[in-house]
């Protein structure tokens, strides 16, 4: 058996963590093209802007549903065939949406290939498989994954409005799917690599106590915590799609230069790398995952509720990066929950589950805005209904916090009790 202290075992299990670091920032780029895009493709085609709102949203469904069976076959058979297909997938995908004419082609292609088929295969599964790479340092090692989702966002949106002006929004989308396949590709050959075999014992939901006494009832079950955190992440995922989707499109609509959204999307997603890579590790491993994910959330709050009420640039770029603080935080505290609360051998379906629920929700909050814009002419309104979606997520998270200390309480006391009993 392989020491995973060796140097060759070090150097295997961060050369996999900067393939995967690459994978997401590379395939995220599908997302931000339509974001970008978003206007240009509605003028072209005369369509009012909730029909390229509902091509994002099924991206981000469709990812959903398919990442449960891409965690399914991680947990299953490794890493392999969900890096290759989705690579072919995203890759694929970007050639024909530079063929689009009809707007079901559009859905088809986001819906299914780039959805069910393609992102399906980044966040659920790199994030699960990252985790079982490091033992001791997953936490860091999560941030850093999951950072790639936003650093994407950093990356991608000036490229795309470049080539846009350079070479219209069809030549774009082909050259990007060739280059995503020309380097996910190689990159899914590292990500089948096999981890180390784990030396964590599984997760275990209930407490025996010491001396051989009966097990403890637990509080929550498997069950619970995986509904409550599925249902948790609806909430602050409609409120995370709703500036990821929109903002560029905002930023335009009250007077600025396309260009000047394009930055504060990019400075936005900057500052959220940023803190999924520091701030994820740093709270997730001093106060927990849900401590974490409950001030990431708040800070997503406070500032969408800002951002509906601001129109100078300043204040945009201001709030922005503030938001970006906060959405950069939350995906990723979810496979980390997911690892400290439940059995690490289902690590991959679980952590799918919660990320369909996700993903509805970014789905979902999408599709707001550009049916709220259609309807007022403004995205204001939807700004402020993704805040009451957060503050529903902050008040599950909330609740759970509260039952996870009982839990901890409840443990604690059987030991006492099981220890005073041993010693009479």
């Amino acid at each position: 058996m392989v020491d995973p202290h060796s140097p060759s075992a070090v150097i295997r299990r961060h050369f996999v963590l900067a393939a995967s670091l690459l994978f997401m920032v590379i395939g995220t780029g599908s997302i931000y093209f339509l974001v970008v895009a978003l206007k240009l493709i509605s003028a072209e085609f005369e369509w009012p802007r909730v029909i390229a709102s509902t091509a994002y949203s099924l991206l981000y469904f469709g990812a959903g549903i398919g990442g449960i069976f891409m965690g399914y076959v991680l947990d299953r058979l490794g890493m392999a065939i969900p890096a290759l297909v989705g690579a072919s997938m995203l890759g694929g995908g970007a050639i024909l949406t530079s063929l689009i004419s009809n707007e079901w082609q559009l859905y088809l292609i986001y819906g299914v290939m780039m959805g069910l088929c393609g992102r399906s295969a980044l966040f659920s599964p790199l994030t699960a498989n990252i985790t079982r790479w490091f033992e001791h340092n997953r936490g860091m090692a999560v941030g850093i994954v999951g950072s790639g989702q936003a650093l994407a966002g950093a990356v991608w949106p000036p490229i795309f409005q470049y080539f846009f002006e350079e070479m219209g929004w069809r030549q774009t989308s082909l050259w990007y799917g060739i280059f995503a396949l020309a380097t996910m590709l190689p990159l899914g050959l590292v990500l089948a690599l096999k981890p180390p075999a784990s030396a964590e014992p599984d997760a275990a939901p209930a407490a025996k106590p010491a001396g051989g006494g009966a097990k403890v009832r637990p509080i929550l079950s498997p069950l619970r915590i995986q509904a409550t955190l599925s249902i948790a992440s609806v909430g602050c995922c409609v409120a995370m799609a709703l500036p990821l989707a929109h903002l560029l499109s905002h930023v335009s609509d009250i007077g600025y230069d396309r260009a000047r959204g394009a930055e504060i999307l990019s400075l936005m997603l900057i500052l959220a790398s940023i803190s999924s890579f520091f701030g994820v590790g740093f709270l997730s491993r001093r106060y927990g995952g849900l401590r974490a994910i409950f001030v990431f959330s708040s800070i997503q709050a406070i500032f969408l509720a800002t951002m509906a009420f601001v129109d100078s640039l300043t204040a945009l770029y201001i709030v922005g990066a503030c938001f970006g603080i906060g959405y950069g935080g939350i995906l990723p505290c979810y496979p980390i929950i997911v690892r400290e609360y439940l059995p690490a051998r289902e690590a991959g379906r679980r952590t799918g589950i919660v990320i369909l629920c996700a993903g509805t929700g970014m789905a979902i909050g999408a599709w707001l805005g550009g049916m709220l814009f259609d309807m007022t002419g403004s995205y204001r309104f939807a700004f402020l209904l993704g805040v009451w979606f957060n503050i529903a997520n902050l008040m599950i998270i909330a609740s759970l916090i509260v039952r996870v200390r009982q839990q901890r309480d409840s443990d604690r006391s059987a030991l006492v009790l099981a220890e005073s009993q041993k010693a009479g």
